[in-house]
């Protein structure tokens, strides 16, 4: 009786600790979006990601080689494959965030787990349930909802259509790097998963910074180095996060992000919440749920 008594408390700690490192993740990225937002006006997208990826490699490394891990892991293939997928998913977040509202942009970011559901199924050949397709429609919902007020007559119509393509686009890229991850975390150890992220996204970036190099100045410096930090300490937080709880509560508390960037639209770049996003954002918030409910029942069937 006392070692279950024992286990429970363990066990709660254990959740309190994940719930923690959640949030806190939600936080950190927040900021790296705020740091893009404020920088990526005036800064190429191509130097925020080279940017980004080189204190994440150096960062990384350190800890690497301060835990002796081999950095290389086993299948080289698949983690360049990650690499290549998480790279186009950074350009497409960063560009859209540029463009649409730190809130907007980020609600159109969580409907990943809706792709990742149905990626699962068309690649891992995981069994799908009807209520993915409630959840798809209740994503999408909230989509349209979301954009909605992007489309006024203020607006630059095709600019804003193409941001939320991109968003879009953004977010399949990362359901994919995710089912990557997923098939990776079995033998590789998630700091290796993490480092070959900015070793692919490093020589990628390269060609489009020699064609289009802008020198940083003044705070540029310090919203650079500001989405380099943010990245890496909330890639740490969910990676701890996601070892402590299951996948679909940790999924909606990482949720938690899109507050904290809707905050950050309000009090710092003065954007405007409208009911169409709060709604738009609670309807992909219960996507979510129920995507990542429904693929953790799915895969307890095969």
């Amino acid at each position: 009786m006392r070692e279950k008594q024992l286990t429970d408390e363990f066990n709660i700690e254990e959740k309190i600790k994940g719930i923690k490192f959640l949030i806190g993740s939600g936080f950190a990225f927040s900021l790296m979006s705020v740091c893009v937002k404020a920088v990526g006006g005036r800064i190429p997208i191509s130097e925020l990601v080279f940017a980004r990826a080189t204190i994440s490699i150096i960062l990384t490394r350190f800890f690497l080689y301060k835990n002796k891990i081999n950095p290389w892991g086993y299948q080289k293939k698949l983690l360049i494959i990650r690499g290549l997928l998480g790279t186009v998913a950074l350009f497409c977040i960063f560009k859209a965030l540029t463009i649409l509202p730190i809130a907007t942009a980020t609600v159109i970011q969580y409907i990943y787990p809706t792709f990742t559901v149905i990626c699962a199924y068309l690649i891992l050949k995981e069994f799908i349930l009807m209520r993915i397709v409630y959840s798809i429609i209740i994503g999408w919902i909230g989509i349209v909802l979301v954009s909605q007020p992007e489309f006024n007559p203020n607006s630059n119509t095709q600019e804003t259509l193409l941001a939320i393509i991109i968003a879009i686009l953004g977010a399949l890229m990362t359901s994919l790097a995710y089912i990557c991850v997923r098939k990776l975390s079995s033998k590789e150890h998630p700091l290796v998963i993490i480092y070959y992220f900015p070793l692919v996204s490093i020589p990628l970036s390269i060609p489009f910074i020699i064609n289009d190099f802008v020198l940083p100045i003044g705070t540029d410096w310090f919203w650079i180095i500001g989405i380099g930090v943010f990245t890496q300490i909330g890639q740490l937080c969910i990676t701890e996060g996601l070892r402590l709880l299951p996948a679909g509560q940790a999924t909606s508390l990482n949720y938690s992000q899109v507050i904290f960037a809707s905050i950050w639209g309000v009090f710092i770049f003065k954007e405007t919440i409208t009911s169409s996003i709060y709604l738009g954002g609670f309807c992909v918030l219960i996507s979510t749920i129920i995507s990542m409910s429904a693929s953790k029942i799915s895969r307890a069937k095969i």
